[in-house]
C-alpha cells in the first residue's frame, strides 16, 4: 500500500482569501479559519484576542502584516500579536502592524530581547503610534525567569502560567519586582521559578504538562494532557509538590 510518493493536497482559496468550498467541499488554511474564530468570540462576548501566529506556515514580513490586518478586521476587538514560532517581526514589520487600527499590543515569546528592543523604541517613536496606549508583553514560557530583563528594555506586562496554581507566589513576585523588591525578587527566583524551569525543561512540553499537575495538586481536578504531551512522572510531581510548597513559604 505505501508505495509510489506521498504528496499533499492544494487547498483552493478565492480572491478573499476564502476557501473555495465549490472546488472542496471541507474549509481549511489559517487566515479563514483566524476570521472565523475572531468572530465567533466576538459574539460570545469576548473583551478582545490574542492573535497566535499562522499554523505551519512561514510568510515574508509583508505576508505577516497583511495577515494580522485582515484577522483583526473580522471584527471589532481589540488584537494582541503574538510574536513566536512561525511569526517574528522585524523592526520595520512590527511598526506596521502596531499601525493597524484595533492592534493593541505585542506579545512575545522568541526572547530575543536585542531586536525586541529596537521594535520597542520604533514603536513608540513612531508618530502613529507613539501617542496610543500600545502595549508590550513578555510572553516567555515562565515569564518570572526573565522579566528583569524585559523591564531593562521597558516590557514591563507578563503573563503567568503560575498564577494558575500559585497565586500567591505569582502575586509577591508581581508585587517585589514592581516595588522594587530585589532582595525578594532573588529569593522567589532561586527558591521557586528557576527550580521550577529547570523541571520544565526536562521533558518537551512540560511547559504545560506541569502547570496542569500544579493545578491538580492544588485540589481541583482538570485531568491530563493529551498526546503528544505526557504527564509528570511521579517523580516529577513529588518534585513540583516541593516546590510549590517552597515558593509559598517565600515571603
Amino acid at each position: 500500500m505505501l508505495k509510489g510518493i506521498l504528496f499533499f493536497p492544494v487547498t483552493p482559496f478565492a480572491k478573499d482569501g476564502s476557501v473555495d468550498t465549490a472546488k472542496l467541499s471541507e474549509p481549511g488554511g489559517a487566515l479563514p479559519l483566524a476570521r472565523q474564530y475572531a468572530r465567533a468570540a466576538e459574539e460570545a462576548g469576548a473583551d478582545g484576542l490574542l492573535l497566535m501566529p499562522p499554523y505551519l506556515v512561514a510568510g515574508p514580513p509583508a505576508g505577516l502584516v497583511a495577515y494580522e490586518r485582515e484577522v483583526a478586521a473580522a471584527g471589532s476587538l481589540p488584537v494582541i500579536v503574538y510574536q513566536r514560532g512561525t511569526a517574528r517581526f522585524d523592526v520595520a514589520t512590527a511598526v506596521d502592524v502596531a499601525r493597524l487600527p484595533r492592534v493593541v499590543g505585542l506579545k512575545d515569546g522568541t526572547g530575543d530581547l536585542d531586536p525586541l528592543a529596537r521594535i520597542v523604541t520604533a514603536v513608540r517613536a513612531d508618530p502613529a503610534t507613539g501617542g496610543r496606549d500600545f502595549r508590550f508583553f513578555n510572553g516567555m514560557p515562565t515569564a518570572e525567569g526573565t522579566q528583569l530583563a524585559y523591564r531593562g528594555i521597558g516590557v514591563e506586562l507578563y503573563s503567568s502560567a503560575v498564577f494558575c496554581f500559585a497565586p500567591e507566589t505569582a502575586l509577591a513576585f508581581h508585587q517585589a519586582v514592581t516595588a522594587g523588591d530585589d532582595e525578594l525578587v532573588q529569593r522567589l527566583l532561586a527558591g521557586f521559578f528557576h527550580p521550577l524551569t529547570a523541571l520544565r525543561e526536562r521533558v518537551p512540553g512540560y511547559a504545560v504538562a506541569l502547570v496542569k499537575a500544579a493545578v491538580r495538586l492544588r485540589g481541583l481536578d482538570v485531568g491530563g494532557v493529551r498526546p503528544p504531551l505526557t504527564d509528570p512522572t511521579p517523580a516529577h510531581l513529588a518534585e513540583l509538590e516541593e516546590i510549590i510548597a517552597r515558593g509559598a513559604a517565600i515571603r
